[in-house]
């Protein structure tokens, strides 16, 4: 078959469907098949509803050996060929309940409600608040084996041996597992993507009315001079950007839309104030303004550039980006300087905060030079005198901001809290 010309459409592309290769030894006999935390909890869930713990022995010594061919994961289903005793293999599958439509909207739109979420995720990283929305992760009961082998174990060794395996794959991507749960990994990047459409749109203001203008061909014949209308006024919001058509030929139509973006931001700052929003900023600092500027960025293939190649320019990497950007937002500067330098503030307003969030009732706060934490909430005290919050999984140490700054830190923690 010829190769594609330029500019055809790629060929289809089953999203619904993954085949991966078959899987190497697990080397050494420690019988460990998943390091991540869901990865663990998709081998428990098997384990906790086993029968028969010499079978799941026999299992996991199947599947440490290599003897599961190639995976095939489809919408509430993971089937593989497995090898036994006899020269043909098994035909072995897992399956499990698919999330109905009311299920994924809430996880959609809790992930796009969080920057931290998608960013979790597009570091191949699945966030414990986001599993638990709406049951992702498989309960004790939710793995339904099945193996065409004359073992009526539940489950038999082939299936576990499976189950092993498919542990492996979910540590490496976890884009499988929503897919065992019914939508594939390009279709919820789209979705989350529509989703920061919508709100980008939601939020974009109205045209201005209409101001008088005069033709340039009557003020240049009139006689006498037709008076020109006064200048017009600065519009509140700098222009949105045309969209710009895919075009093998052309430059890439995110660059385009990022330049022009830029340039009606700082003209229109220009205008208003006088002064260069950029000229004061380090590299870092205009690279996280820049993902800060652009809602969308990270979401889809053609986004997600634009963090990884801000990030590489910079030796970042994307969560590092996607996490400054999230403080860029919280607070501009003053917010990014919160997230990435701990200072020891002087003796006043940081003192009275411990007693301030006792009395109002709030948990025990441990203080470390500018930051009060307990396992999952943070405030951050700044050089502005504003306080920021910060969230993370309890004990994880994995901190982003959230909330909106406040000079009381009862009422940041509020906030943070939505009281």
């Amino acid at each position: 078959m010829s190769p594609p010309r330029p500019g055809r459409p790629p060929a289809y592309h089953d999203d619904r469907r993954r085949t991966f290769p078959q899987l190497a030894p697990v080397p050494g006999d420690t019988g460990e098949f998943a390091a991540t935390w869901w990865g663990n909890a998709w081998v428990d869930a098997l384990e906790d509803t086993a029968l028969d713990a010499a079978r799941l022995a026999r299992g996991r010594a199947y599947a440490g050996r290599g003897l599961v061919d190639a995976i095939t994961v489809t919408p509430g289903r993971v089937t593989a060929y497995v090898h036994g005793s006899r020269p043909r293999p098994y035909r072995t599958e897992i399956r499990m309940r698919v999330l109905g439509d009311d299920d994924w909207d809430r996880l959609l739109d809790a992930a796009a409600a969080r920057p931290a979420h998608i960013a979790a995720l597009l570091d191949k990283d699945v966030p414990h608040a986001l599993a638990a929305v709406a049951d992702l992760l498989p309960r004790p009961g939710d793995l339904i084996p099945d193996c065409s082998c004359p073992d009526d174990g539940y489950p038999c060794k082939h299936a576990a041996a499976l189950c092993y395996q498919a542990a492996r794959l979910l540590d490496e991507d976890p884009f499988v597992l929503f897919l065992m749960r019914g939508r594939g990994e390009q279709e919820i990047l789209a979705a989350l993507s529509h989703r920061n459409a919508a709100r980008s749109a939601a939020e974009a203001t109205a045209a201005p009315p209409p101001v008088p203008t005069v033709q340039a061909r009557d003020a240049v014949l009139a006689a006498p001079a037709v008076a020109l209308p006064p200048p017009l006024p600065v519009p509140p919001h700098p222009g949105r950007p045309p969209a710009y058509p895919e075009d093998p030929a052309a430059p890439d139509p995110l660059a385009l839309e990022l330049l022009a973006s830029e340039a009606a931001a700082r003209a229109h700052t220009h205008l208003t104030t006088g002064r260069d929003p950029v000229a004061a900023l380090t590299p870092w600092q205009d690279a996280v303004r820049l993902a800060a500027a652009h809602p969308g960025s990270g979401l889809t293939a053609s986004t997600r550039a634009l963090y990884r190649d801000l990030a590489e320019a910079l030796d970042r990497t994307p969560a590092d980006l996607a996490r400054a950007v999230a403080a860029w937002r919280q607070g501009g500067p003053a917010g990014l300087a919160v997230l990435e330098e701990p200072w020891d503030p002087p003796a006043g307003p940081f003192d009275r905060a411990r007693p301030a969030l006792l009395a109002a009732d709030f948990p025990h706060f441990r203080p470390w030079r500018n930051r009060l934490s307990t396992a999952s909430l943070q405030l951050r005290y700044g050089r502005d005198g504003l306080w920021y919050g910060y969230e993370s999984d309890a004990g994880r140490e994995d901190w982003w901001p959230r909330g909106t700054p406040d000079a009381d830190p009862v009422g940041a923690l509020a906030g943070l809290l939505g009281r």
